[in-house]
């Protein structure tokens, strides 16, 4: 008997892997949804989780919202669905497909997807949605929608700090950055970087450039190559899985790399540090407050250094003496409000 319940299982398990994983063809082009299916304690809350087309392998901020899911599904014993779209087009038949499967709970992952959000939550009115990266006001006010938002601007200027400290210690005067695509929350990073950079050394030089693409590495890797080319001693990326090869730029030229969104000083000891974006637990909060009845829909939650919503990550053992330190001098004065009114925009 337990043989023949087990097997029955598993063709169900089978069988739902195998409906998620289809993809069908169309005039805009091939929409690919991956499914990952993950009961904890026979809960019937479902959660479902739209990548954007950067999948969860872009070792950034869709990598972590993802951890925040499965956190949910062990914790809170939810079941969840990742969906991830070959393109842009897919991001409205991904959504509205869990909407129509009654998932309790739909995220979306980054700022790519406001449009498709808007439209689908104004659709499905009943369905209750989170945007990581977008806020309420920008999806029009929706009732069933919660922006998940970060000050990566306060991030950004530790990053920045650290970046023109080390940038002075080697002798150079320019750092620089590297945006995928020209978003606010791309451009808060990008300008809490700079301001950072010169509060800690006034006479640094800045540049920027965007890839326009937040997967393709090679395009990213062009970007900071020109900008070493021009003197940066520091590169700083804010692209996502474009932005690994503007690391390994970084890498190959023996200057300073930093990662963003994760830790991402696993890359090599060429990684300064990183300036981190806690989207794994903006996603968690968001599950835990839904599933206990408390869904924030028509509001925002703000994630700053105050709530530890957004942080530095860990220093490379090559980091010049002192600079950890100066950096945590900073850090907690800009949690207290000494330190205030960061850049947000990118001139």
């Amino acid at each position: 008997m337990k043989r023949l319940i087990s097997l029955a299982v598993l063709a169900v398990a089978i069988a739902a892997v195998a409906a998620g994983c289809g993809s069908s063809k169309s005039g805009s082009g091939t929409t690919t949804t991956t499914a990952t299916t993950t009961s904890q304690g026979g809960g019937t809350f479902k959660v479902g989780l739209s990548t954007d087309t950067g999948g969860l392998n872009d070792r950034s901020f869709n990598h972590l919202a993802y951890v925040g899911l499965q956190r949910a599904g062990k914790e809170l014993g939810v079941q969840t669905r990742v969906v991830t779209a070959a393109s842009p087009a897919d991001y409205i038949p991904n959504l509205t497909a869990l909407a129509r499967q009654h998932y309790d709970l739909i995220i979306g992952v980054g700022f790519t997807e406001i449009n498709a959000m808007k439209a689908v939550a104004k659709n499905f009115p009943n369905s209750h949605f989170a945007i990581v990266d977008v806020s309420n006001a920008d999806e029009g006010g929706l009732k069933n929608v919660e922006g998940l938002l970060f000050k990566e601007q306060e991030a950004g200027y530790l990053a920045g700090y650290a970046a023109g400290l080390a940038a002075r210690d080697r002798g150079g005067n320019t750092v620089s950055s590297v945006g995928g695509m020209k978003q606010p929350p791309v451009d808060r990073y990008i300008a809490g970087y700079q301001a950072g950079a010169k509060a800690a050394f006034p006479g640094v030089q800045t540049l920027n450039g965007y890839s326009q693409d937040f997967e393709k590495q090679a395009l990213c890797k062009e970007v900071a190559l020109n900008q070493i080319a021009a003197g940066s001693v520091v590169v700083f990326q804010v692209a996502g899985g474009c932005g690994l090869g503007a690391l390994d730029a970084a890498k190959g030229k023996s200057v300073w790399g930093v990662g963003v969104d994760a830790d991402q000083s696993y890359l090599g000891d060429y990684i300064l540090t990183s300036a981190l974006k806690r989207v794994d637990t903006s996603v968690f909060d968001a599950i835990k407050d839904a599933k206990e009845g408390d869904f924030k829909g028509g509001t925002d939650a703000i994630y700053g250094l105050d709530v530890n919503g957004v942080g530095i990550g860990k220093f490379s053992p090559k980091t010049p003496k002192g600079i950890p330190a100066k950096v945590a001098q900073v850090k907690q004065q800009i949690a207290s409000g000494k330190i205030k009114n960061i850049p947000t925009t990118v001139k």
